[in-house]
């Protein structure tokens, strides 16, 4: 039996209360942990076949070893936050190796093909941006103790990353013709599903366990304008074009095309000129997975049968 009602627990971690152990958890709470852990998890882990993929063009060796070594970091990190759930009594074997495809919770980003070295780079700019805001968040509002210790260092290395994308993006739209057209359109594609990462806005959200559980802090559109205010500026620092503006009289960033909207993952376009759309559309294409879902799971959970082998192979020599 848990030591606090559901109720209880709520007012305890608002009162800043830090959980430490699975037995202290209500029902309601661990489900809410569970399911923020495994999304953390399974971001950080289809992360590297997308990023391995796109790694093939770097311009040199170093940039080469420079990403692989963002690959590395993002495996490490997916270990730890399915390490931090097998404490919670899932199973780390079923949760990489036994589910299907589909069945991942990572965002739909990551399920798109990463076709050259500037898609690479925002990739990085924009997407660990996200990550680290989300991450970023729940280390200083988190109610689980566990969590908030291992996040240090995720959160450096995110850092990392996020400086990779920047560097990189700034090289490339400095140098200009090519490379900085290859840039914009990434934008073109990556902004916009950046935007949609951060899930349903907030008037819309019926009920969020991890904010009534503290396990995060901020709101889904909070988040968002975080995440705007460094990319925006950013962006037009470098002469890239990005659907969204400062509205003085809001005091937020204001987005300039119907929010959602429709996706054509084949061309990477989004289809501004339709219209809004509604969530239940954006949730029944996050439900069918992207182009690239099957191949990045199956490029991961094909190492098992590889390492196996190997292990059989040392063990009849």
């Amino acid at each position: 039996m848990p030591q606090f009602t559901d109720e209880e627990i709520k007012a305890k971690v608002r009162e800043g209360y830090v959980v430490e152990s699975p037995e202290e958890m209500t029902d309601g709470y661990r489900k809410a942990l569970v399911v923020q852990l495994t999304v953390q998890a399974d971001t950080e882990l289809m992360s590297a076949p997308a990023y391995w993929m796109a790694a093939r063009h770097a311009p040199s060796a170093n940039t080469q070893v420079s990403a692989h070594a963002i690959i590395q970091d993002e495996l490490a990190h997916a270990n730890i936050a399915y390490r931090l759930l097998e404490d919670l009594g899932e199973s780390k074997e079923h949760l990489v190796y036994g589910r299907q495809p589909h069945e991942f919770k990572h965002p739909y980003g990551f399920d798109q093909p990463l076709e050259n070295w500037a898609e690479l780079v925002v990739a990085n700019g924009f997407f660990d941006r996200a990550g680290i805001t989300l991450l970023s968040d729940v280390y200083q509002n988190t109610s689980y103790g566990p969590l908030k210790r291992a996040l240090v260092k995720v959160d450096m290395e995110e850092t990392f990353h996020l400086r990779h994308g920047e560097v990189w993006m700034r090289r490339l739209a400095k140098a200009g013709g090519e490379a900085r057209d290859m840039v914009q359109r990434a934008v073109d594609w990556m902004f916009p599903m950046t935007i949609e990462w951060f899930g349903l806005p907030d008037d819309l959200k019926r009920h969020s366990g991890q904010l009534e559980y503290r396990l995060k802090g901020l709101t889904n559109d909070e988040l968002r304008q975080v995440w705007m205010q460094s990319t925006v500026p950013l962006c037009a620092q470098l002469g890239l074009e990005v659907p969204a503006h400062w509205d003085d009289e809001k005091q937020e960033f204001v987005l300039d095309y119907p929010f959602p909207c429709r996706y054509d993952a084949g061309v990477k376009h989004w289809l501004f000129q339709e219209g809004q759309i509604t969530w239940d559309e954006v949730f029944e294409r996050w439900k069918a997975r992207g182009p690239m879902n099957e191949a990045y799971v199956e490029s991961i959970q094909r190492s098992r049968g590889t390492v196996e082998r190997w292990l059989d192979s040392r063990a009849a020599a």
